[in-house]
């Protein structure tokens, strides 16, 4: 559905450059990596480029990499021959899903690379474009990244404006556990470390330790290490997620993998 969507949006009411080849023509085409990386999209590529059911016989589709792996600059991802007129009508839509979530699984894996040697995972949030968090979150698991929950209805997640409305941090927990399911862990933020204690002694799961120094990440971790699992949030970059994994955090959650992901160029050409 979202891809039939994204190919109709270009289309519109049709190609009108494409009678600038024969009807009949066919073309041999490569898709070829610009930058090191890790490729995913591969599969959406593979259902806009292959030949219909009743293709020539010399039509073909070939698959070099599957999602996940990584590619260096000049790497054929895929080739194949196709009907002229359908290549270019669907290029532009394969290659925009293939480079935006090949962006997305890179960034996620320079994330994890930087974490290596400690116990933190990489997590990505609700911090995605509107429509495209499934592929988006499925681009981080082929980077090496971790999903944070889906959405609102598979995960718990109080926030400041929770306790805020709740009257305190306390009443909010209280309020949960006596409504939601009891296979859900309760994930509380706070962003001192009094509040931390707090939390602790309220009867959380999970701790999402809210834009702390280094220093208040490593009090935090020591009060709570045995009781609870913590997430660090905020201010988190490539320059600081390795410093942050050292506190002793069992999560580090970027935002920036799915909102601001460069993508990862790819370009088509005939041969």
């Amino acid at each position: 559905m979202l891809v039939d969507t994204a190919l109709g949006e270009d289309i519109g009411h049709g190609d009108v450059t494409r009678f600038a080849v024969p009807d009949d023509s066919r073309s041999y085409y490569e898709i070829e990596a610009q930058a090191d990386g890790v490729v995913c999209g591969i599969g959406i590529a593979l259902d806009l480029l292959t030949p219909l059911g009743d293709a020539e016989e010399d039509e073909f589709i070939e698959y070099k990499v599957v999602d996940g792996d990584t590619v260096l600059a000049g790497s054929i991802v895929l080739a194949g021959r196709l009907q002229t007129r359908e290549l270019l009508r669907n290029e532009r839509t394969a290659l925009n899903f293939l480079m935006h979530l090949s962006g997305v699984a890179s960034l996620t894996a320079q994330y994890v690379a930087k974490t290596e040697g400690t116990k933190a995972k990489i997590l990505d949030t609700r911090k995605t474009l509107p429509g495209l968090r499934a592929l988006q979150k499925y681009a981080v698991r082929c980077g090496g990244g971790v999903n944070h929950r889906m959405g609102l209805f598979d995960g718990i997640l109080i926030k400041d404006n929770h306790v805020k409305a709740a009257g305190g941090a306390a009443q909010a927990v209280k309020a949960l556990k006596g409504q939601a399911p009891h296979t859900m862990r309760v994930e509380i933020e706070c962003t001192t470390v009094a509040q931390v204690d707090r939390a602790i002694g309220a009867g959380v799961d999970i701790i999402l330790l809210d834009n702390m120094s280094m220093g208040e990440m490593k009090d935090a971790v020591g009060i709570g290490r045995t009781k609870v699992l913590f997430e660090a949030s905020g201010g988190v970059s490539l320059d600081t997620v390795s410093d942050i994994a050292k506190t002793g955090v069992d999560f580090i959650s970027v935002g920036s993998l799915t909102h601001s992901a460069a993508s990862l160029p790819f370009h088509l050409e005939f041969r």
